[in-house]
């Protein structure tokens, strides 16, 4: 059963990546979108958007390293439109912002701290609508054990490992109130960045480098995660997509290191 979500707070949507191709997917199925961001000329670009293809948004600013701009979303979201629906937890700070682990604080407190608080203000404006769904965005960095290639950030993948369990460990709680918690972990999409680095490489030097040989578009990321928030039978699941790989579900009780070998 596919449910119809009628307001849905994306954050991290002002830029030109995942944030804005998500609330304009939903936006086009006829929900009205609450676009948060810090980057308020990039947030109020993507209600434009929304509202020269007829749809309904509103722009609210707020960074989800600070827990009572978090409430105050939520609260926006449920004055402007009347409640709250979907919540998508997009907003990233992937880039240190300092040497060795002092560099983590950003990524930690906006991918990590940023969806804990999030999640737990949502849950409390969907219990007064009767329940709702979130949907995290996590990484396939989150998964790597040790890298082969150089790349990555590490207080990034520290940050998207904790979102893939935060998922499993409040979905169960959170069914009670008739809230459903799902997580996509995606590999390379072709946003801005990424994309350039990709296009720089040459297809040997990728195989070598082990990037991707091809990337998943926004659109892609954008449909999982709508599928994610509407499908009714769906709680507590992550979904892996690799690059070059159809998306995967993993399975309850993985122990997820089912290939390791006898020392």
């Amino acid at each position: 059963m596919l449910e119809r979500p009628r307001v849905v707070v994306v954050t991290g949507s002002g830029g030109t990546g995942c944030g804005r191709a998500i609330a304009s997917r939903f936006a086009r199925d006829g929900a009205a979108i609450v676009v948060s961001d810090i980057d308020e000329a990039g947030g109020q670009a993507t209600v434009r958007l929304i509202e020269q293809a007829g749809g309904q948004a509103a722009f609210f600013r707020a960074d989800v390293g600070d827990e009572r701009a978090v409430r105050q979303l939520m609260e926006f979201a449920a004055s402007t439109f009347g409640g709250l629906s979907v919540l998508v937890n997009n907003a990233s700070a992937p880039h240190p912002d300092g040497e060795g682990m002092a560099g983590w604080r950003r990524s930690l407190e906006t991918d990590l701290f940023g969806t804990i608080y999030a999640t737990q203000w949502a849950m409390d404006a969907m219990r007064q609508c009767g329940g709702g769904s979130i949907v995290n965005i996590s990484s396939i960095s989150a998964l790597w054990h040790g890298r082969l290639t150089r790349g990555g950030f590490p207080g990034y993948d520290v940050a998207k490992a904790g979102v893939i369990r935060l998922t499993t460990a409040v979905a169960k709680d959170a069914a009670k109130d008739g809230i459903r918690v799902n997580c996509l972990a995606p590999g390379w999409i072709a946003s801005d960045g990424p994309r350039q680095y990709w296009e720089s490489l040459t297809p040997a030097q990728r195989a070598e480098q082990g990037v991707p040989s091809k990337l998943l578009s926004t659109e892609d990321v954008a449909g999982m995660v709508v599928r994610l928030a509407t499908d009714a039978a769906l709680n507590g699941r992550i979904v892996v997509w690799w690059s070059e790989d159809p998306p995967r579900w993993i399975q309850w009780g993985d122990r997820g290191y089912r290939l390791a070998a006898e020392g």
